[in-house]
């Protein structure tokens, strides 16, 4: 309330300003407020053109107390000494400003994904817990407040988004009971709701219905103080780059016979797996679904993963015996960041101890919390660091502090091509033609996806083995006992070297 009587005072200050001195009136363009049937001067007619009139024939009234033409009408051009106030004052009041769509108000592009196409949503709102009735100061907001988002903020700045993203909708969190009354006042709807473990707040996907550009919805709910984060649901891609004895084992040092997960929980997101795959009998512990609406339609990476870190039978993963907590976030490749921080939360839930992420895209503040909160739990954080190029931008979680970021190698120790760069890269493990179990049997599979799970099974070993061994811990005597390769020390195409198991496992 101080906020609007501030620029109501000022709003009056300009008015006065301008109405007491005449050599400041504005000329307007006459189609510009015209109202229907109104009449105007001739604009070359001089002093002869005829008077300016109302739609009613009336003659417009110059009276500071009353509109020009009547309650419902603006006026046509008006006699010297008649001021509009500037669009940049009317702006000032929310009532006044445009709506989408309207002269001075065009709607800018929203966000798409990298081969330029639009995301499309199709989602159904839930309601908020207690909303259903009608009653309520949520659903009293509801009512009052909608009357289009441009006219509930200030005009605002969209801000600069990087990587593909949801074009129709925005991730927040906020407090408790207000998810309503927020989309209400901003003109949005509320997708999805819940209670985040690790981001320790209420978030919520908002849809945006009527096609503002993320950036300028993310921009208005920065000046609610009832938002806490606000950031646009971003979409990650899996890491697989192409494609019988699994070299990994001797290039890791890690011995194929004593090889063993047992009693360790690691989770790992990514696509559905084949349940009745020989290599997967008896691996997964437990199952979650973060993306029930959407059909399965893929598992071979999931399987591969999966796989890679505890199969059993002819198909030896690097941890057999772990327990895997598989939580589905991915299809066709692609996922988004509600669906992700939902599968995390459940993997923080089920208390894992490794998180494989086989997946990447941009920066996010809210991934960043998540990971952050998770890794403070003692929770280890292995992740694929790219596919993308030696010139592609850092990629994410990989790149988090706190976050194992793994790069791929092939059978004679040299990086792969198609590997990312970057000071933040880690470790590099095998990762190239590496055999791994897919649907229908097994292939040849190459990215830096199968190098992150070839190292989470190489960690889910030492904790077998040391279940003591602090997330700290495991992260230096990485980083200590790995072979370097490139150049001297950490660089950024090998990062600390290849992992060394056996090293890593003797280190004090």
């Amino acid at each position: 309330m101080a906020n609007r009587l501030a620029r109501l005072l000022l709003v009056l200050a300009a008015t006065g300003m301008l109405a007491g001195a005449p050599s400041f009136a504005q000329t307007r363009d006459s189609t510009a407020r015209q109202p229907a049937g109104a009449t105007t001067a001739d604009p070359g007619a001089g002093d002869s053109a005829v008077p300016p009139t109302c739609s009613d024939g009336s003659t417009p009234s110059i009276s500071r107390n009353e509109p020009p033409c009547g309650q419902d009408e603006i006026g046509p051009d008006l006699p010297a000494g008649v001021v509009f106030l500037p669009d940049i004052l009317l702006d000032l009041f929310g009532g006044f400003a445009r709506e989408p769509g309207q002269p001075g108000g065009e709607r800018l592009s929203g966000g798409v994904a990298d081969d330029g196409s639009p995301i499309p949503r199709d989602r159904s709102a839930p309601d908020d817990a207690g909303a259903g009735n009608g009653t309520g100061p949520a659903a009293s907001a509801a009512g009052a407040a909608r009357v289009g988002a441009a006219s509930l903020a200030p005009t605002v700045s969209p801000r600069a988004i990087d990587g593909a993203y949801v074009p129709d909708e925005v991730l927040a969190t906020v407090e408790p009971g207000t998810a309503i009354a927020i989309a209400a006042a901003f003109g949005l709807d509320v997708r999805s709701q819940r209670q985040s473990e690790l981001l320790g707040a209420t978030i919520v996907l908002f849809g945006i219905p009527d096609g503002r550009p993320v950036g300028l919805v993310l921009a208005q709910l920065e000046g609610d103080p009832r938002t806490r984060a606000r950031v646009p649901n971003h979409i990650y891609d899996l890491q697989q780059a192409a494609g019988v004895a699994n070299y990994a084992f001797e290039r890791i040092a890690l011995d194929f016979g004593s090889a063993s997960g047992a009693d360790v929980a690691v989770a790992v997101i990514d696509t559905a797996v084949d349940a009745a795959h020989p290599a997967l009998q008896g691996v997964v512990a437990a199952s979650f679904d973060a993306m029930p609406d959407i059909p399965v339609e893929e598992r071979n990476h999931g399987t591969a993963i999966t796989g890679l870190i505890a199969g059993v039978g002819n198909m030896h993963g690097m941890a057999p015996g772990a327990a895997i907590f598989h939580a589905r976030a991915f299809d066709s490749g692609k996922s988004s960041m509600d669906v992700i921080l939902l599968a995390l939360d459940w993997a923080a839930e089920q208390q894992a101890r490794i998180v494989n992420m086989s997946f990447v895209g941009p920066r996010n503040r809210l991934l960043e919390i998540a990971c952050s909160a998770a890794r403070a739990r003692d929770m280890v954080l292995v992740a694929a660091a790219g596919n993308n190029g030696p010139d592609a931008p850092y990629s994410y979680p990989a790149a988090f502090d706190g976050v194992i970021a793994v790069t791929a190698t092939d059978e004679k120790d040299r990086l792969m091509p198609q590997a990312n760069r970057g000071p933040y890269i880690y470790v590099s493990a095998p990762g190239v033609d590496v055999v791994a179990p897919v649907g229908g049997g097994t292939d040849l599979v190459s990215g830096t996806s199968f190098a992150a799970a070839v190292v989470s099974g190489a960690i889910a070993n030492l904790l077998h083995t040391h279940p003591d061994r602090s997330a700290d811990w495991i992260e230096a005597a990485l980083a200590a006992a790995s072979r370097d390769l490139g150049a001297q020390g950490r660089d950024a195409d090998f990062g600390h070297g290849l992992l060394n198991y056996e090293a890593m496992a003797n280190a004090r």
